[in-house]
């Protein structure tokens, strides 16, 4: 079993914004990894990049922290998350993306454990919105991301790695996790540039690590206007 970060320079809307600086020390593809390591199921966390110069600061970045790292292409991410995980013998992957850098552990760890408990294909907290938008993660098996690879022709599957499954969903044993609340009005991913002060603003404001879903609600109930900071934003999966 093995995590899979997604992440790459070349953001159509925020460019270069993975080695953007959150805090006074650490990047946004820091803050990501560094959650991520607070997984108590996780077994390897590796960041998939692309084979693009541009991409080089990333890889270079990756060393400095003992980060593993995977060069595909930047194209068909479906592609470069298949290799990847064929490179790292994954048979079960576990996806993140690096829009999210206040991914919570422990909801990466309950979507582990529920992905377990039966013989699911796949598992996503995206496909039915009850979570936040930037606590997204997809857990699926090796064999439904190799039957992915062989299959899709479009696009959208391409670049989007998992609508195959969602698509097909009579090929797949697919499930759902739902938060016990709907959070899904609340938005820390970062997608522009309001996105990314709202998330600087919270990680200013929590001061415990790692930072959870309820330590960030908490925080955006107490003090709403908050919430206005980026409350124009569209979530669109940009960090491929």
């Amino acid at each position: 079993m093995g995590c899979i970060i997604q992440a790459r320079m070349g953001s159509s809307r925020l460019p270069n914004k993975v080695l953007m600086k959150l805090n006074n020390e650490n990047t946004l593809l820091y803050f990501v990894t560094n959650q991520l390591q607070n997984c108590k199921s996780i077994g390897k966390i590796v960041v998939a990049t692309t084979t693009l110069t541009e991409d080089n600061d990333i890889v270079e970045f990756l060393k400095k922290l003992n980060i593993e790292y995977f060069r595909g292409s930047s194209a068909n991410v479906l592609d470069r998350y298949y290799q990847c995980a064929k490179k790292f013998s994954f048979d079960i992957i576990i996806r993140i993306t690096a829009d999210n850098p206040l991914i919570d552990p422990t909801i990466v760890d309950l979507a582990i454990e529920k992905f377990n408990s039966d013989s699911f294909d796949y598992l996503t907290n995206t496909r039915k919105r009850s979570f936040p938008y930037g606590t997204e993660v997809e857990v699926f098996t090796f064999s439904a991301l190799e039957k992915a690879w062989k299959n899709s022709t479009e696009p959208f599957e391409l670049e989007h790695v998992t609508p195959y499954f969602y698509n097909n969903p009579e090929q797949f044993k697919i499930f759902d996790l739902i938060n016990r609340e709907d959070l899904s009005s609340f938005r820390w991913t970062i997608d522009g540039v309001n996105d990314l002060k709202l998330v600087k603003i919270l990680i200013s404001k929590i001061q415990k690590r790692p930072i959870l879903m309820n330590h960030i609600v908490k925080i955006l109930k107490d003090e709403p206007e908050l919430i206005k900071i980026n409350k124009n934003n569209v979530t669109t999966e940009d960090n491929h």
